[in-house]
């Protein structure tokens, strides 16, 4: 058995390394490949400097230029950390996901970094993000940094049941042994423990009732988490996704793969609603949600270590 991940893997949480299986079926997540880029040039208030910023999403390429709300473009499934702000009237960005040079073509590069933005007498903000891309959309602009969670719709209609996640990645960790918390208007706490990069995927069975409350039976899981440099590109690195209630299975963690209600998706009424897991679902459901994101860092919303990177390309199913 050959270890596609090797000394940047913190832990095997959900997963197996593996060559790969017998007459297996390599399928692309669309616009995965991370060759097609837009570019966003959105200019920010003359209060704060004026200054015109590009933002980087994974869609058909081309340039937008002014400050136009995004929404997904060109069929593409993946929603970015980057975004425009509007908060008291000033426009401000985001931007912690570069389109990245990679022999000749592209991949996705992901940081962790502080985000600041100060009006004298009328805001002054003080951010960590980390730089993220996943499956879903984020409704612009956001107008607070209590809405950055609640504006992200996570996770794409889908049924099939792929026996894997595969793709390239590369990892940089910051050096620092604890982490950060900067939410905005709080002082910076430390948070102990060293800041790590992350893949997360699961498949969710969801149900919406008369109210539009959505409700998700989890049908497979897949976590992962990197706390060391990589030595260069790890290829292909391929990993098991389980199925069913894994909650005894010795590669179980409760922390990153058990049930959760964090995550955010509009119903059918195109509210925002959070999601709650009730449950597992039996291995031979089939699911209706597909969500995956890839993370700088790995302890939620305005936690991390400024300068973790992670970068992302080819990204695959494996059935």
């Amino acid at each position: 058995m050959k270890y596609y991940s090797r000394m940047s893997l913190l832990a095997l949480l959900a997963v197996i390394p593996f060559n790969g299986f017998s007459q297996e079926r390599e399928v692309p997540i669309k616009y995965g490949d991370m060759e097609q880029w837009v570019t966003r040039k959105i200019h920010e208030s003359s209060i704060i400097g004026g200054n015109t910023r590009l933002l980087y999403e994974i869609a058909p390429t081309q340039e937008v230029d002014g400050n136009v709300a995004y929404e997904n473009m060109g069929g593409s499934p993946w929603g970015t950390s980057n975004v425009m702000a509007k908060v008291m009237g000033i426009v401000k960005t985001n931007n912690t996901v570069y389109k990245e040079k990679r022999y000749h073509g592209y991949c996705a590069r992901l940081e962790t970094h502080i985000e600041r933005m100060k009006v004298l007498g009328m805001v002054n903000i003080t951010v960590l993000a980390a730089g993220a891309i996943y499956l879903g959309d984020m409704k612009e602009p956001i107008t607070s940094t209590k809405e950055g969670v609640k504006n992200m719709n996570w996770g794409i209609p889908f049924t099939e049941k792929p026996k894997a996640l595969r793709y390239d990645y590369k990892v940089k960790m910051s050096g620092e042994k604890n982490r950060i918390r900067l939410t905005g208007f709080s002082k910076k706490e430390v948070v102990k423990g060293q800041d790590c990069a992350i893949t997360v995927f699961y498949l969710q069975k969801r149900t919406e009732d008369a109210q539009g409350n959505i409700t998700a039976k989890r049908v497979g899981t897949m976590v992962v988490k990197y706390d060391k440099d990589s030595e260069g590109w790890e290829n292909d690195a391929t990993y098991e996704i389980l199925y069913g209630d894994i909650t005894q299975d010795p590669r179980y963690n409760p922390e990153f793969m058990g049930l959760r209600s964090v995550g955010y998706a509009r119903n059918s009424k195109g509210e925002s609603v959070l999601v709650k897991e009730t449950g597992w679902a039996s291995p031979d459901e089939k699911p209706t949600h597909m969500l995956l994101q890839f993370s700088s860092s790995h302890g939620g919303a305005y936690v991390g270590s400024p300068g973790n990177t992670f970068w992302v390309d080819n990204v695959k199913l494996v059935y």
